[in-house]
């Protein structure tokens, strides 16, 4: 069965992902110059700060995880007022720089990894998700800037298999630490959204009732059925009344209105694959008429199919001309 922060986080996996184990003693600092549009940080020893362009700063202590959504450049140190050593860019590259406050101190840069010589007291795992194009959109709505979850009994052992692996050093080290960011993101996503002050994606409460639930379980696992009312309130076992009132109370939309808007964000993703074609998106998603499917888009993204696929695909000006090394 489908679920809806699996669609939500489709193509949003950890690869590569920045591992610092960080930074030895104080004073240390990372600079995020290009932030992913979301970055997963946790404090697996030892305290820190996330010091944001904007606003006050953000602390972290051991056993915290944060969810950072913001596109402005922003740091992470052991103290607000710490020079930052690495810059990372919007490639996930780092760059070690000067530290003007302890000159004579080595840093040294392995793949991924970031240490010093001094007997590291400090470790912090970041990843930074790129992925997951217009699906997770309606997720990173609901995130302010930078969350902050604290550990509760699951996500604390897992955090624990995250630091062993970290200070193993063994092959396959950056595989394993990947899969494990995925599930602690899932894990860490789950329970910032049972907090009640939180505000989760449309239809994520609904889940818990058993017959709604069901519902937007079935139009995930069917967007391009011709679904009505009437065929959902047949999945809920309810007649069309009861089940249009209950549906709108529980997910914040009409069943029709949720299904449109849900079908208008698989189309926009699949509009960014270069071997896309519009008229092959909209039976994808349910729509034999392409001007019903180009008008439902336009008025719900406030652009045509075409202009938004122009928009989405590398230009060949963008296109890489040699292979990447490595």
């Amino acid at each position: 069965m489908m679920d809806l922060l699996d669609d939500y986080l489709t193509g949003v996996r950890a690869h590569g992902a920045l591992f610092c184990t960080t930074v030895s003693t104080p004073p240390w600092g990372l600079r995020f110059t290009e932030p992913a549009p979301l970055t997963l940080a946790a404090m697996l020893r030892g305290h820190a700060w996330i010091v944001p362009t904007e606003g006050d700063p953000v602390e972290l202590r051991q056993g915290d995880i944060a969810l950072i959504r913001t596109d402005l450049p922003y740091s992470v140190a052991d103290h607000p007022a710490s020079f930052p050593q690495v810059l990372v860019d919007g490639d996930d590259r780092c760059t070690l720089t000067a530290d003007p406050a302890a000159p004579g101190r080595t840093w040294r840069q392995t793949g991924r990894t970031i240490t010093t010589d001094d007997h590291p007291t400090d470790l912090l795992v970041t990843a930074g998700y790129r992925g997951g194009g217009d699906l997770c959109a309606p997720l990173l709505r609901t995130l302010p800037a930078f969350t902050v979850v604290h550990p509760e009994q699951g996500l604390a052992s897992l955090l624990g298999l995250i630091t062993d692996e970290a200070d193993s050093d063994k092959p396959g080290q950056q595989v394993v630490l990947d899969r494990f960011l995925d599930l602690l993101l899932v894990r860490t996503l789950r329970s910032w959204f049972d907090r009640p002050d939180a505000s989760p994606p449309t239809g994520y409460r609904a889940l818990a009732d058993p017959d709604i639930g069901h519902v937007l379980c079935r139009i995930h696992e069917e967007p391009a059925r011709p679904w009505t009312v009437a065929s959902l309130a047949g999945e809920a076992g309810m007649s069309r009344t009861t089940f249009a009132r209950r549906f709108t109370a529980l997910v914040g939309q009409p069943p029709l209105a949720y299904l449109t808007g849900w079908r208008m964000a698989l189309a926009a993703d699949q509009l960014r694959k270069p071997q896309a074609t519009v008229a092959a998106v909209a039976r994808a998603v349910g729509y034999t008429d392409g001007f019903a499917f180009s008008a439902a888009f336009k008025r719900l993204r406030g652009i045509s199919p075409s202009a938004h696929r122009s928009e989405t695909l590398p230009q060949p000006r963008d296109l890489p001309t040699t292979p990447p090394v490595g």
